[in-house]
């Protein structure tokens, strides 16, 4: 009886509200998004194996913020304040 009162209590908490992220962490997720808010972000592998020759790999990343025009610096700002709900702690890091 008391394991069919407990399991729906716990589940109700789960679901909850989480605590606020800690402030370095949501700075450095939030630094990533609003490098994407600058440009186009992408990489070029090139190589070459005995077994297969060469090989390639290209990746281009298009951000919607980029694309909707949204400046960098806003992007981090309501980033880090929708992850903790405070504002940022330091500046974004950028390069």
């Amino acid at each position: 009886m008391r394991i069919a009162l407990i399991l729906p209590i716990a589940l109700l908490a789960a679901c909850g509200p989480q605590p606020p992220m800690d402030p370095q962490r949501a700075a450095e997720i939030c630094d990533e998004q609003a490098r994407a808010a600058q440009g186009p972000t992408g990489r070029v592998t090139v190589g070459v194996n005995s077994n297969s020759g060469p090989s390639t790999d290209v990746e281009i990343g298009l951000s919607s913020d980029f694309l909707s025009g949204r400046d960098p610096l806003e992007v981090y700002r309501s980033c880090v304040f929708q992850k903790t709900g405070a504002e940022p702690v330091r500046p974004p890091n950028l390069r």
